[in-house]
């Protein structure tokens, strides 16, 4: 099996060493990072300053699922923290759910 390119150089702990080797949590809030990402991108693209003289629906959409896939992959990386603190959070009321507390 081979490594991807976007994880090679990450720190990124496995899901298994990130504490209690819940991989669906870590994934989620990886997901929720790359769709805050997306609209970022996307209104990014939005405030361009001209029109495209080359500008196509076809243009568009690839440029949609480009954006889509680098989010993706910028919100593996976890840089931005957003991941991370989702998964904080959600562990602790995970926890407190645990021992019968609310928080």
């Amino acid at each position: 099996m081979t490594t991807p390119i976007s994880s090679i150089g990450s720190t990124t702990p496995a899901p298994a060493a990130a504490g209690g080797g819940d991989g669906g949590l870590r994934k989620a809030a990886e997901a929720f990072e790359a769709v805050i990402l997306r609209q970022l991108m996307a209104s990014m693209r939005q405030a361009k300053l001209g029109d495209d003289i080359f500008g196509s629906s076809a243009t568009d959409n690839f440029r949609e699922m480009a954006d889509a896939k680098t989010a993706d992959s910028m919100a593996s990386l976890r840089q931005f923290g957003i991941a991370d603190m989702v998964e904080a959070q959600l562990r602790g009321r995970v926890a407190a759910a645990g021992t019968g507390g609310v928080q």
